[in-house]
């Protein structure tokens, strides 16, 4: 058995090979990951690949996959964790990435399939657009209050109503009827965007089932739950829900030492999207759902500086709850009391 390490850059991939004792075979550089998979089909023996998780990590595992004995595609923070060298080139890089892989020890990442893949990315990317488009209705609200002017009470400034008025608002100055008229156009564009993409993730998601047992819970809507399968994919893959708190970063940063115990704010790791839908369905859940309620109060204590903890304390809570609901193939049951 061979062990080959890869560092893989956009320009370049460089390549570390181990003999089954652990000892340098070959070292070489090749331009793209095609030429790779020729190289390594020339090897003499079974061989096992790893590499460090980055854009475009998925690609590459689909590429090796057929051909290699087993592919460990590596965390990139806990390989940072284990290799605290100030020698840090990519002939290195990539020998220490065999070491691990001969010695066992790599600390490997879920690879989902490209649908799956291509499903997270599409709900990241609508994301993106609603920041965009919330970023320039900020311009739009700096430039109301620059000249003084409220927007009419009667209808929401983001209706149709609302763009029509804004739209046909008289402005003394030039700039600022140009800095108006693409600042309301890319608002439209981007609703434009954005409810594209939703009709997409939608028609995508309606016959999902884990998307519709997630839904079960008071205060998780279509978005939400689409959101948290995608990222989790399989359930099974978690050890306990420890391990899924811990994946999404809703975790507090630890330091301990001896009876000193010291709790710091989450170590947001993970997807942020899922972390921030979750968030905002909470708030929701205490409305609607005696359970959540209870389970947020239980941590609030009615204390006014533990409001901020409760939620993200309930985030984790609800975060739990969602994973066993998909390991298990339950539904969501209120309960007087949260466990």
């Amino acid at each position: 058995m061979l062990y080959v390490g890869l560092d893989v850059h956009v320009k370049h991939i460089t390549i570390c090979v181990l003999n089954k004792d652990g000892k340098l075979s070959k070292r070489h550089q090749l331009p793209n990951m095609d030429d790779v998979v020729q190289f390594l089909k020339t090897l003499p023996d079974r061989f096992e690949v790893c590499y460090e998780a980055s854009t475009g990590y998925g690609y590459c595992y689909e590429l090796l996959t057929p051909i290699a004995s087993r592919v460990a595609v590596a965390h990139p923070g806990l390989l940072k964790l284990i290799f605290r060298s100030r020698q840090k080139n990519d002939r290195a890089d990539a020998e220490k990435l065999a070491k691990l892989l001969f010695l066992d020890e790599v600390p490997t990442v879920h690879v989902p399939s490209e649908v799956v893949r291509s499903w997270r990315e599409l709900i990241l990317f609508r994301s993106k657009l609603i920041q965009n488009r919330t970023r320039s209705k900020n311009g739009i609200r700096s430039l109301l209050r620059s000249m003084g002017c409220r927007a009419p009470k009667e209808f929401g400034l983001w209706t149709k109503q609302g763009m029509e008025w804004l739209k046909q608002k008289e402005l003394k100055q030039p700039m600022q009827i140009l800095k108006r008229d693409i600042l309301v156009e890319e608002i439209e564009t981007l609703t434009r965007q954005i409810r594209i993409v939703e009709t997409q993730l939608t028609r995508y998601s309606k016959d999902n089932i884990a998307v519709h047992q997630l839904q079960s819970i008071p205060g998780i809507g279509l978005r939400t739950a689409e959101a948290f399968v995608a990222f989790v994919d399989d359930p099974h893959r978690f050890a306990n829900c420890k391990k899924v708190g811990a994946y999404f970063g809703l975790i507090p940063i630890q330091d301990q030492s001896g009876s000193t115990n010291r709790l710091g704010h989450i170590t947001r790791e993970g997807c942020s999207e899922v972390r921030h839908l979750v968030t905002e369905a909470v708030w929701q859940g205490i409305r609607y759902s005696p359970t959540i309620k209870a389970y947020y109060e239980r941590i609030h204590r009615h204390e006014k500086d533990r409001r901020k903890i409760a939620i993200v304390a309930t985030s984790h809570y609800l975060v739990r709850v969602m994973w066993a609901m998909l390991k298990n193939g339950t539904l969501w049951k209120e309960k007087k009391l949260a466990v």
